[in-house]
């Protein structure tokens, strides 16, 4: 891999993509960071759209059906997408500080992830325990308890608690990916020191790979646990972790890379763009359409890690909310929620809607990127153990998942 490898912030969905360095390197990936940072745009305009529904909107009357669908439904495609990063960022920065899978330190793994997410995560919990107590719109757990509800978070199972009870409130909902990716991370260090060989972790890592499109369908109790349950996430973690291991492994030449490139990007925009085709081909009856989402995304992140092009000045602003995305995904249902309050108390002027598009999408990302700065990243430094500079990675810089 090149040695300018880092992983930068992302959103977890998460946390999981958060580099397991996020203190290690100045360098990054802005290939890495586009996908991140479409991934979360996907995920906030998908949460405006719930409320401000696009055909409702100026542009409504000039937007097909598959253009609304594309643009204002790929939230969960984007949170799957975010899982293969995952995956992929945080099996290689394993690999580069510990040297190989059967090596990690299990105490300096776990510490490193808890630098990541315990802050920002301890924090937001905080503020919607408050916002709940005092009965602020939006934020009140009606299915269950409070302390229910904190249990789950921290416990890494709201996932499983909304599959149970129903949706929690917008801010509360977002954690069910973090609780899948945590989980993964749980057992994954410990997974790689016990097997201690790849021809053993391989196949379990194919193991979570094969179980994913029957967790999807047959294994599916309801459609809740159909698109939150454990295992109907880690298929898209785990082929992550595998392309990782493979981008290690071998060396491509710049034209292999650019067309590995090009074939993961026509998958991936294949299952979230023709959804009708997709759905027709029996993709989404057999829990396909995520393998593949997934596979599309991690044959990009091959290409892209052996390629590491500096990305161009049109894609800045992408590449920034790529940057901040697991801040973003944590706090954007804040705005989201605080202005589509002010769109109601309006009356709902669906001739301004698209004010309210064009508001909430850069201050989600303002407010993570300030979030970001001055409270998730310098905690996250002061709390992550110190590795030598001469181990894998260096100590200089800032999310993966």
């Amino acid at each position: 891999m090149p040695s300018s490898l880092t992983t930068a912030s992302v959103p977890a969905p998460v946390a999981g993509i958060d580099q397991l360095s996020r203190s290690a390197g100045t360098s990054r990936i802005d290939g890495i960071d586009i996908l991140r940072g479409l991934s979360i745009l996907a995920v906030v305009v998908h949460h405006v759209n719930l409320r401000i529904r696009l055909e409702k909107t100026p542009l409504g009357p000039y937007l097909s059906k598959s253009a609304i669908s594309f643009l204002g439904w790929n939230g969960a495609n984007g949170v799957f997408v975010f899982f293969a990063i995952s995956g992929f960022l945080i099996t290689t920065t394993c690999l580069r500080r510990w040297g190989s899978l059967d090596r990690i330190s299990l105490k300096g793994f776990y510490r490193i992830r808890f630098a990541r997410i315990a802050p920002c995560l301890l924090a937001l919990l905080a503020i919607l325990s408050a916002l709940h107590l005092i009965g602020a719109k939006y934020f009140i757990i009606q299915h269950t308890t409070l302390a229910r509800a904190l249990t789950a978070a921290l416990t890494f199972h709201v996932n499983w608690l909304e599959s149970a009870t129903g949706y929690l409130p917008g801010n509360w909902d977002v954690l069910w990916s973090l609780s899948n990716e945590e989980m993964f991370y749980l057992f994954f260090p410990v997974l790689c020191v016990v097997l201690r060989s790849r021809k053993l972790l391989i196949p379990a890592l194919l193991l979570f790979v094969a179980t994913g499109p029957f967790a999807r369908t047959v294994l599916s109790r309801n459609e809740l646990w159909r698109d939150y349950g454990y295992l109907s996430a880690m298929d898209a973690i785990a082929l992550g972790c595998l392309a990782a291991m493979l981008a290690q492994s071998i060396k491509l030449s710049d034209r292999v890379s650019l067309i590995l490139q090009i074939c993961g990007a026509a998958i991936s925009l294949f299952i979230v763009t023709f959804k009708r085709t997709v759905s027709s081909m029996g993709f989404y009856r057999t829990g396909l359409d995520i393998t593949l989402l997934a596979i599309g995304v991690c044959l990009m992140l091959i290409a892209i890690s052996q390629r590491n092009r500096a990305g161009s000045w049109w894609t800045a602003a992408i590449r920034w909310f790529g940057r901040n995305s697991y801040e973003v995904y944590l706090t954007h249902m804040f705005v989201v929620f605080g202005l589509y309050r002010i769109f109601e108390t309006m009356g709902s002027p669906f001739r301004w809607s698209l004010i309210w598009y064009a508001s909430i999408v850069p201050l989600s990302g303002i407010l993570g990127a300030v979030v970001a700065k001055y409270f998730s990243e310098p905690l996250n430094r002061r709390l992550r153990p110190r590795f030598h500079t001469g181990s894998a990675m260096t100590n200089t810089s800032a999310h993966s998942s």
